[in-house]
């Protein structure tokens, strides 16, 4: 059987025609899945197919960009290639989130933290320790990633906490890492990571201003619960 793609719709509602017509901001987010789908197959055309895969992340663009390629690649009429182009495109948008911003980013207290790390980490699948390299004024210099998997006092080594910072030239550093679960309350092992870095940052005279703990929406901060 042929498959079903945009250019079987009438030539005025094809969304690739409504894109360069009126814009990207007219179309709904099955539309602009189904222009990055393409085809679908017999019975599923790419509309179809995007709202099947809408169903997959409960409608929630944020939500299928946590799902693994190969679950997007099940839903019927994707498959491995048209399952890579989608995870492609969901990174791209999220990498966009996350440029360096032009001005210098001021961090004032752990709001701020969290305005600049939560559109990258508060929908990841897994825990990023990560490290913001401040400079004197408290501008960030670099967000650089430390290690990805289950934070424990093991995996997160002082040493490759501060190797970074003083390879940055940082005149302070703020930790931070997400909770997948949405819940930053911290751990025990969070605890613990944390008194670590603390005290080898007064030793190395890089002081550890913060620790944040990203959860969706919501953050927890050491500075702020006067646990540093």
């Amino acid at each position: 059987m042929d498959a079903l793609g945009l250019s079987d719709t009438r030539t005025p509602d094809r969304p690739r025609e409504r894109l360069f017509s009126l814009g990207s901001d007219s179309l709904t987010t099955a539309e602009l899945l189904a222009i990055l789908i393409g085809t679908g197959t017999w019975g599923h055309d790419a509309l179809v197919v995007a709202q099947g895969l809408l169903r997959l992340g409960t409608g929630s663009l944020r939500e299928l960009a946590r799902r693994p390629p190969a679950e997007l690649a099940i839903v019927p009429g994707v498959g491995r290639a048209k399952a890579a182009r989608i995870a492609a495109a969901l990174e791209l948008a999220r990498r966009l989130t996350c440029e360096v911003r032009a001005a210098p980013y001021t961090v004032r207290g752990p709001v701020d933290v969290h305005r600049w790390c939560a559109p990258t980490m508060r929908d990841l699948a897994v825990e990023e320790f990560r490290i913001l390299a401040l400079d004197a004024q408290n501008r960030i210099t670099r967000d650089l990633l430390i290690t990805r998997g289950i934070l424990d006092s093991s995996l997160v080594h002082p040493r490759e906490v501060f190797r970074a910072a003083i390879a940055e030239a940082a005149a302070g550093v703020i930790v931070v890492h997400n909770h997948p679960s949405g819940d930053p309350a911290p751990s025990a092992d969070d605890r613990a990571v944390t008194r670590q870095l603390v005290e080898a940052g007064r030793v190395l005279d890089i002081p550890v201003h913060d620790h944040v703990v990203v959860g969706g929406e919501q953050y927890f901060s050491f500075a702020e619960a006067g646990l540093l």
